[in-house]
């Protein structure tokens, strides 16, 4: 199935009550990966592209090229996303490339300041028919740091998404990004009342700390999109991990990609299962 427009996978998972699993690529192992996994599945899933693996790459191309490739050769609809972006360059430069949905960042920014430069980057974007998600409440745990206090208000969600005009918002209810545990506790009935406040879908970022019950549970509540990225990372690592032991004297690198990338895969299809509800 072609590479196909992100508001036509929340349009069906909104009214089917899911959520659309996004998982980050770091490598093209991870790509295929989660493909794979999704098409096992038999569910639509996003491939996500950060800024910091942008860096990792020394560009978007290489890994953003890789990436549509897979995306439109899969059994199942795919979205290319571009994840934390808090360049506009970047964000231009995506659009240019192909990827058909972007996430621009600007939550450090003073609420005002946020507002200016989302609704410009909206704009841009919607011009060319990419999808915009934008977050307000800043999301802990980039770069280390844990802020599990941080709350967005339904309020300002409400005004933010009317006066920047994205198509989706992620929110701060808990979660943190880059947690190593599943310990993250939500305030569900904050995702309610901004389920009721928001128009657009709501996005969980900082998923892997957040254990399967409550997960589902947020789907419940409302959250449509689910950010997952550490957790996928751990056990890609973890399968090397264990082949090299096992194998010392092993140097071809598929190897123990083989067995990392099939690992992967059946985690994303475990975690479509939650978020849809299977």
């Amino acid at each position: 199935m072609p590479l196909v427009p992100s508001d036509e996978l929340f349009r069906r998972d909104l009214q089917q009550g899911a959520a659309v699993g996004a998982f980050n690529v770091l490598q093209i192992e991870h790509a295929e990966a989660i493909v794979t996994g999704a098409e096992a599945a038999e569910r639509p899933v996003i491939l996500q592209i950060s800024e910091n693996t942008v860096r990792y790459h020394g560009a978007l191309a290489p890994i953003g090229l890789a990436s549509l490739a897979i995306a439109r050769a899969a059994q199942v609809p795919v979205v290319v996303h571009l994840d934390h972006a808090e360049s506009a360059d970047l964000v231009r430069e995506a659009v240019e490339l192909g990827l058909n949905s972007v996430m621009f960042d600007a939550a450090v920014l003073p609420y005002g300041e946020n507002v200016a430069a989302t609704r410009d980057v909206t704009a841009h974007c919607h011009a060319r028919g990419v999808w915009v998600e934008a977050e307000l409440g800043e999301v802990g745990g980039k770069d280390g740091a844990h802020a599990p206090g941080v709350r967005t208000d339904p309020d300002e969600a409400r005004a933010f998404v009317a006066a920047t005009g994205v198509d989706a918002l992620a929110v701060a209810v808990g979660s943190s990004h880059a947690m190593h545990t599943r310990t993250a506790r939500l305030d569900f009935d904050l995702v309610a009342r901004l389920r009721q406040a928001v128009p657009v879908p709501l996005v969980l970022h900082g998923s892997s700390g957040v254990a399967d019950a409550d997960l589902a549970r947020a789907v419940a509540a409302g959250m449509r999109k689910v950010n997952v990225s550490t957790h996928l990372n751990r056990m890609f690592t973890r399968a090397v991990r264990d082949h090299l032991l096992a194998h010392p004297d092993v140097s071809d690198t598929r190897r123990y990609f083989a067995p990392a990338r099939a690992a992967v895969a059946a985690e994303v299809t475990r975690l479509i299962g939650v978020l849809s509800g299977a």
